[in-house]
């Protein structure tokens, strides 16, 4: 772009031999609306955000990954999401950001915000997952070092731990914020009850919670069975992840299986059985109701997740730009009327029970 200087930093990691020149979109805060406060905090998020829990590990091409994550920040995305176990192999996806860090972001670190998690298995032994204090924090220095920094923006319990004591584990998460390694905590995968008592403790230890990281979309809508009204209760912004369902909802599959789809893959989550002929119906029926709105099933997706404002931030994959750009496009038409909510809800058999 003209009139800019290109950035490059030679930092972070050593071992990253060639450098790339990176020089981000002039105008990519150019829209304050796609920008919302992180519950009560002083935190703006961008209302679609990208996860590297898939695409972004050894087996992937680093180019992609490179070139979707650059395309994000063009696009006004601030926020990156990871865990420890993100790849595969797990860690690195943090490895990946990591070099991304060094050949392209550093210069814009302040302008990142960059979280990971600790919770499911990571490394043998009894201090590899879950949620003891040990473990939290190990974790927590081990990601730092993977991805070259002094500290992350928010660190999560990945998930509850019914075997510690909920006191040690939010304790180990003000830890990290008193020692400077995390400026926010969140959690992720906690039920309604567990969630208020974590933020009653984190409120306690001066440290509040900042934000909960649960499932949600169209198929799968248990966080509307309580826990968006302990978050509104409690002050504390919400980030879904899955808002496509890992796919089903993008309507790639109803011609047959892609070959580069996650169902496919022998690595992926989503199972081919997961892509019934009940589901692709139901998708195919969601396209109508997108097609009268001018979106695509995937904007539809996206959109009804942040249709409820108590949702900061829909937090997506992408295997390709075209697919980022896509869910970016659905945040500025996210409101819905009573007649397409309720016709949605009939083609889904939906309740928050589900």
């Amino acid at each position: 772009m003209e009139g800019v200087t290109p950035r490059t930093s030679t930092h972070f990691h050593p071992f990253l031999t060639s450098l790339m020149t990176y020089t981000p979109n002039q105008e990519r805060y150019n829209a304050p609306s796609f920008y919302a406060r992180c519950g009560r905090s002083g935190l703006l998020l961008p209302k679609v955000s990208l996860g590297l829990w898939h695409n972004f590990g050894e087996v992937d091409s680093f180019v992609v990954a490179r070139d979707i994550v650059l395309r994000a920040f063009d696009l006004g995305v601030t926020h990156f999401d990871l865990a420890n176990n993100y790849g595969p192999p797990p860690g690195s996806a943090e490895r990946t950001f990591g070099k991304l860090l060094t050949s392209d972001l550093a210069a814009y670190r302040d302008e990142l915000i960059i979280s990971t998690k600790a919770g499911y298995n990571m490394w043998p032994g009894p201090y590899g997952e879950w949620g003891s204090r040990k473990y939290l924090l190990s974790s927590l220095e081990q990601s730092l070092r993977r991805m070259g920094l002094d500290y992350v923006d928010i660190f999560y319990s990945h998930r509850y731990d019914p075997t510690t004591p909920l006191e040690e584990t939010m304790g180990a998460l003000a830890h990290a914020v008193r020692s400077g390694k995390a400026l926010y905590v969140g959690i992720s995968n906690y039920d309604p009850e567990m969630t208020a008592r974590a933020a009653t403790l984190l409120r306690e230890m001066g440290v509040p919670l900042l934000i909960h990281q649960p499932v949600y979309n169209m198929f799968k809508r248990t966080m509307e069975n309580g826990l968006l009204n302990v978050l509104e209760r409690e002050g504390v912004g919400c980030i879904p992840f899955s808002p496509l369902a890992q796919g089903l909802l993008t309507g790639r599959y109803l011609n047959g299986m892609p070959s580069d789809a996650r169902a496919s893959k022998e690595h992926g989550f989503l199972k081919p059985e997961a892509v019934s002929p009940e589901v692709l119906e139901q998708v195919r029926s969601l396209g109508e109701i997108a097609e009268a709105r001018g979106q695509s099933i995937a904007q539809l997706a996206v959109a009804w997740v942040l249709r409820d404002p108590r949702v900061t931030t829909a937090l997506i994959g992408a295997s390709k730009i075209s697919q980022l750009e896509e869910c970016i496009a659905a945040a500025p038409n996210a409101s819905f009327d009573e007649a397409e909510l309720a016709r949605i809800d009939v083609i889904l058999g939906s309740s928050p029970n589900k």
